[in-house]
């Protein structure tokens, strides 16, 4: 009889990983795979499909586990997703494709994001990654971004004959990828290998161009592109605007951790990016990023305190994930909310003033909004402050093409399936919902890219 737990996952301990960047999870061996398939009911209608963002066939690559055959479980997978070992590690399975499994009824769900990452590791430890060079097709697209909505976007273009090139605004593509989740979650070694596979299928990558800056999306359609995808992103980081902000010492969670991951802050002096973070650190906010900045300060020698205004039960980053920062010495404060920053005499931070919350009435996503509790002000010493409450789309693209259409708060105007009230030009992911997961990011450029190729 199967199990009704998933089979577990080996990790890193966490006395040991709180002090390096390795990869937390160490991934299934061949008989923790086999034991974790078995566990599939193989359902008729396979109903976790229906939660997957972009409808990987999952009952049938489990099914070609089952047989041992994990070459066609991976071309299973591939057939759909083109980044299966990146969204194995960090897409929340237990929402999406995991919430919808019949095992879940009685126990726990299929370990799928588990096998998913089982078999992408083993295609690539085998070189059983082939990409398909379809027949060209005589079209050209232009994709800004080569994050996960970019590359899902090109490489699905480029799957249906398309002549694509990816622009991306720093040196090194891979966007929220290899900038913005840590090494322990993500190694850019893996994504790199991702994007080599969608280079492989005549993908091109052109780095540090700045769309809206280097070259327009007008100026892209004059050059002779049929169409432009947009997938820039939410790359511009949001604030509290309480005093203090401006202080050394105070970091966005989008440049904390750019400066940890791509520019390898956390092997100083051995890479040349500094990045300071002293004895106490204060990261505001209570989603993923949150969780994220914390464990890589926590990592960097710092006692770390998680700042956030409403209860553990609000906090919208994964169980996982928050699970994993407090088994690293993570300290939580819930129902606490910044409300100044405060500086010594030469400007740099030395402690942050809080007032304790209260829930109240629900606000307009259903979640009990949070009310100062009156007398409860009191004084956190922390020498750094990592700010990580959400971040809004970069409004450069939105200044340099006025005749596209946009939302009040930043996010491009698109429908279902990523076309603008632009000709010609698509969008999808953040920089049209606002910073969401990668998977859904990766599921708009799929759609994105099917509508192009009908469109044009």
């Amino acid at each position: 009889m199967a199990s009704m737990t998933k089979t577990p996952m080996p990790e890193q301990d966490a006395a040991v990983r709180a002090t390096n960047f390795k990869e937390v999870a160490l991934g299934y061996t061949v008989q923790m795979a086999q034991e974790e398939a078995a566990r599939c009911l193989q359902c008729k209608n396979a109903p976790c499909v229906a939660g997957c963002p972009v409808n990987v066939p999952i009952r049938d690559f489990i099914g070609e586990i089952k047989k041992g055959d994990y070459a066609a479980a991976y071309a299973a997978i591939r057939s759909q997703n083109g980044l299966p070992a990146i969204c194995g590690r960090v897409c929340p399975q237990e929402t999406q494709c995991e919430s919808k499994c019949v095992r879940g009824i009685k126990g726990e769900p299929v370990g799928i994001g588990r096998l998913e990452r089982f078999v992408a590791d083993w295609a690539m430890e085998h070189n059983a990654v082939t990409p398909e060079r379809p027949a060209p097709k005589g079209k050209r697209a232009a994709v800004v971004g080569s994050g996960p909505a970019g590359l899902t976007c090109a490489a699905d273009l480029a799957r249906r004959g398309w002549q694509v090139t990816v622009y991306e605004a720093l040196h090194t593509p891979g966007g929220v990828l290899m900038y913005g989740i840590p090494e322990f979650r993500l190694p850019k070694a893996l994504v790199q290998r991702e994007i080599a596979a969608i280079r492989a299928m005549g993908v091109e990558f052109v780095t540090n161009a700045v769309v809206g800056r280097s070259i327009t999306v007008d100026e892209l359609l004059d050059q002779g592109f049929d169409a432009v995808f947009v997938g820039s992103g939410a790359g511009l980081p949001n604030f509290q605007r309480i005093p203090g902000e401006s202080l050394c010492g105070v970091y966005s969670a989008n440049e904390f951790l750019t400066r940890i991951n791509l520019m390898k802050a956390y092997d100083f002096p051995r890479h040349d990016t500094p990045v300071k973070v002293g004895k106490r650190v204060a990261v505001i906010g209570g989603g993923n990023v949150a969780m994220d900045a914390a464990r890589c300060a926590r990592r960097l020698g710092a006692e770390v305190t998680i700042v956030y205004r409403r209860s553990e039960k609000e906090m919208p980053a994964r169980l996982e994930e928050v699970h994993h920062a407090r088994e690293e010495g993570v300290i939580f404060r819930m129902l606490t909310n910044p409300t100044a920053i405060l500086g010594d005499e030469n400007g740099f931070v030395r402690a942050m003033t809080c007032v304790e919350m209260e829930l109240g009435e629900p606000d307009e996503r259903g979640r009990r909004r949070p009310v100062p509790k009156p007398g409860s002000e009191f004084e956190l010493p922390v020498e750094t402050v990592i700010v990580a409450i959400g971040n809004s789309p970069n409004p450069l693209i939105k200044k340099t093409t006025p005749d596209l259409p946009t939302e009040k708060w930043g996010g491009i105007t698109a429908d279902a399936s990523g076309k603008t009230g632009k000709a010609h030009v698509y969008a999808g992911g953040d920089a049209v919902t606002g910073a969401a997961t990668v998977i859904l990011a990766m599921g708009a450029g799929k759609k994105a890219a099917a509508a192009m190729d009908e469109a044009e």
